[in-house]
């Protein structure tokens, strides 16, 4: 119920955080054999920045939402923004 004025809201408060390229872009990935210090530094603070953006959005749901996706691993939680 009320979901895309949820979405919506959710959009624009990631927005200010500028955390809204971890919603709609895929992560960087190692190349294999690949051993570069800043692609390694890029990974690592791409996965820091996705866990907080995956975390806000978890903020912001009902309870009952949250411990459904809680335990989740997967990026089902960021498909809700994808268009």
């Amino acid at each position: 119920m009320h979901f895309k004025r949820w979405q919506q809201k959710m959009f624009f408060y990631l927005t200010t955080l500028n955390l809204t390229r971890f919603l709609i872009e895929d992560a960087p990935t190692l190349k294999e054999n690949e051993h570069d210090v800043q692609v390694i530094s890029a990974i690592d603070a791409w996965k820091h920045f996705e866990f907080l953006c995956r975390n806000y959005v978890m903020n912001c749901l009902t309870y009952s939402l949250y411990s459904m996706y809680a335990s989740k691993k997967s990026q089902r939680i960021m498909g809700v923004f994808r268009l």
